[in-house]
């Protein structure tokens, strides 16, 4: 079985060019186009963020599997089960199964969320340890705040993006210094659209929520 997976992964992990140290796949560089493109989607608020994200998860885990990177391997198999939830949830997860509004989230959920990010980075931390993870802390810290805000982004609650940009601001130096530094750029690029993020979804609930023709039309226009 894993003769196969590596000869079914074999394409993937083809040598396109190199970048600094970086020798850039074709996993990485899809990676890179499938993420972008995922977080764009994610700011016009589009529910194809979540295909699209999918197919970035299994890029992702090719690469860093590749890398011998296997807890951020993992958290991508964590990434593609989430998304997977979270696609239901912007199609159903309104009231009556329709679709979920964009809101912001209460003061409870946020405690909750932060109250989960502290005790799994700790968790996180000492199972990285013993893996000898190459960066424990900091690579569990990033895991516990992008589930964080992967949990958020599934409601499609706005504070989501505060933790994507906290998570953000720890990846970028973390992947060059695994030298994986196209990965890196574009977590230079997430965090750019983390803040056109920000704004959009924020003028998205301060404007007037439409009102339907039936509702606005005269009382005798029918």
């Amino acid at each position: 079985m894993n003769h196969f997976l590596q000869h079914l992964v074999a394409p993937l992990n083809k040598v396109l060019f190199v970048f600094g140290s970086d020798k850039v796949s074709w996993a990485e560089l899809l990676g890179f186009l499938t993420g972008a493109l995922g977080v764009w989607l994610t700011v016009r608020a589009r529910i194809w963020n979540f295909p699209i994200g999918l197919a970035n998860n299994v890029f992702f885990f090719v690469l860093f599997w590749t890398a011998k990177l296997y807890a951020d391997a993992v958290l991508q198999i964590v990434y593609f089960a989430l998304g997977v939830y979270g696609w239901w949830q912007w199609l159903h997860g309104g009231e009556r199964r329709s679709r979920r509004t964009m809101a912001h989230a209460g003061r409870g959920m946020l405690v909750a969320v932060l109250i989960f990010v502290v005790p799994a980075t700790w968790v996180l931390t000492v199972v990285l340890q013993r893996a000898d993870d190459v960066a424990p802390f900091w690579d569990a810290l990033t895991t516990a705040l992008s589930l964080g805000a992967q949990w958020l982004l599934n409601l499609k609650l706005f504070e989501n993006w505060f933790f994507w940009m906290a998570a953000d601001v720890v990846y970028i130096p973390l992947y060059f210094v695994k030298s994986l530094y196209l990965t890196g750029i574009v977590y230079v690029v997430f965090l750019g659209l983390c803040g056109l993020g920000l704004q959009t979804w924020h003028r998205q609930l301060a404007s007037p929520p439409r009102t339907s023709a039936v509702e606005t039309a005269p009382a005798g226009a029918r």
